[in-house]
């Protein structure tokens, strides 16, 4: 059975502990855009799922392995529509980001910069060599230990 809230979640205190600054944000409503770099197991899935559920927000997943330019543009209308409609940025959780070409990775760009959405892209690469430098600028990076 997965954490459902941050009391729920064990580790991670680096980020989720006390006084913590991803805690603050997450205790205040407020998502960031974010990539969470951490080996397998870590809870980095996990966690992306608590921060939505923490701060009441809709999640769209997707999976950077099997998703097409064509299926993320329909995720990125789907987000900006329900910003439209509810008034609250839905998270779009990209799950394997270091997978997206540089074409798929820009695809998102206009949408973060408008605010349409909050992306969370889960990485076990290090963001820094794999995630487009333009979008990487736009997102905290957030490491989970083992």
């Amino acid at each position: 059975m997965r954490p459902m809230n941050l009391e729920e979640f064990v580790g991670q205190n680096h980020l989720l502990g006390e006084g913590r600054p991803l805690r603050r944000l997450l205790e205040a409503g407020q998502v960031p855009n974010c990539i969470l770099y951490g080996p397998p197991g870590s809870g980095k899935t996990t966690l992306v799922r608590v921060m939505a559920n923490v701060t009441g927000r809709k999640l769209l997943e997707v999976n950077a392995v099997t998703t097409k330019v064509a299926q993320l543009r329909e995720v990125v209308d789907l987000a900006r529509n329900l910003k439209k409609n509810v008034g609250k940025s839905a998270i779009v959780f990209v799950d394997e980001i270091y997978h997206f070409n540089k074409q798929q990775q820009n695809a998102l760009l206009p949408a973060v910069e408008r605010g349409d959405l909050i992306l969370v892209g889960t990485t076990t690469e290090n963001p820094y060599f794999e995630i487009n430098k333009t979008l990487l600028s736009r997102a905290l990076v957030f490491e989970l230990k083992p």
